[in-house]
């Protein structure tokens, strides 16, 4: 087949990456720009252009009939727009209309970064073989992806399972987003070293107080690392309950920085969900961490342009089918 690829496009605060992808998922032509995050918009867009020109002058982009974009957020996908809260020049920017200006007028679809890894995790990942499934990306945020029904479901405006946005403390703390005790606010990286900090811990002799270091405290023992990670596997177990409790999904699959904590953060999640998923539809919950890793974005947004390929399309390839 002449045209049996996809672009596809992971957008985030500190790279901007950009691949050739076939209808099985490999990568077969990469490119990659740091995100100029403090500089301009349109020093931004200068980037993004120099990764699809880098993919453009491959021998294979002529293959390529549809760009999938996996972008941080908030997305609109129905306006077309990005305002990635770590790309502050980016607010109501028009990137799809910019990115088919960059490819000569080929297809875009847009959608947030958790819904691509949901998208990359369902196809070839864990949670493959589920009909319905929530995806989480715990990191410096909190994001997430819903499939249900066998399909993804990135909602209208492509943010669909933004599961850290759910208040999870009806009077805790402030979150960024203006509302209160999001799981957000209380299980996102720098949120589990802020409560170990406040609670007493001390870094090692490196210095080193990011949420990884508050692992390795956390499994040498140290009860306020422990007591970190507990809550955070709290908020997220709360989220994920009430999640599955309104979508009967079947399993959620962790990823991101925090998930690498292993099972520091997986214990006390498991735990903590059994005092939350009580419902016998609920009950049978599978947590997973994630597989895909760094190329999850990638691949997620290229299921996500061969979703919207076979959707306008006749007969669907299986491998499109497998992401409806």
């Amino acid at each position: 087949m002449d045209t049996d690829l996809v672009a596809a496009l992971d957008i985030g605060g500190t790279k901007i990456a950009g691949a050739l992808v076939d209808c099985e998922g490999a990568l077969l032509v990469r490119a990659q720009r740091p995100t100029p995050a403090r500089d301009g918009a349109e020093a931004v867009m200068r980037a993004v252009a120099d990764v699809l020109a880098e993919l453009r002058a491959s021998s294979s982009w002529g293959r390529a009939r549809t760009v999938g974009i996996g972008s941080a957020g908030p997305v609109d996908a129905s306006a077309g727009t990005v305002s990635p809260v770590n790309v502050p020049a980016w607010r109501g920017f028009p990137l799809v209309d910019r990115v088919a200006a960059a490819t000569g007028g080929l297809p875009v679809v847009l959608v947030g970064d958790g819904v691509a890894m949901t998208a990359a995790e369902h196809w070839l990942g864990a949670a493959r073989g589920y009909d319905n499934a929530l995806c989480l990306v715990v990191s410096t945020g909190v994001g997430g992806g819903l499939v249900l029904g066998g399909k993804l479901h990135p909602g209208p405006t492509g943010n669909a399972g933004h599961i850290g946005h759910i208040c999870v403390d009806l009077d805790g703390d402030v979150c960024p987003c203006g509302a209160r005790g999001c799981v957000e606010r209380i299980a996102s990286g720098p949120n589990i070293a802020r409560r170990a900090l406040d609670a007493g811990w001390i870094p090692g002799p490196d210095g080193d107080s990011t949420a990884a270091a508050v692992a390795a405290s956390a499994r040498a023992g140290d009860p306020m690392a422990i007591a970190s990670y507990a809550r955070a596997a709290q908020a997220l177990a709360a989220g994920i309950a009430a999640t599955a409790t309104l979508a009967e999904i079947d399993i959620a699959v962790i990823g991101g920085g925090v998930a690498g904590a292993g099972e520091v953060l997986f214990e006390p999640l498991r735990r903590s969900l059994r005092d939350y998923a009580t419902l016998s539809f609920v009950r049978h919950l599978t947590v997973a961490p994630a597989v895909m890793g760094t190329d999850a974005g990638l691949v997620g947004a290229a299921a996500a342009a061969w979703a919207s390929q076979e959707k306008g399309a006749g007969a669907p390839t299986p491998q499109a089918a497998a992401l409806r």
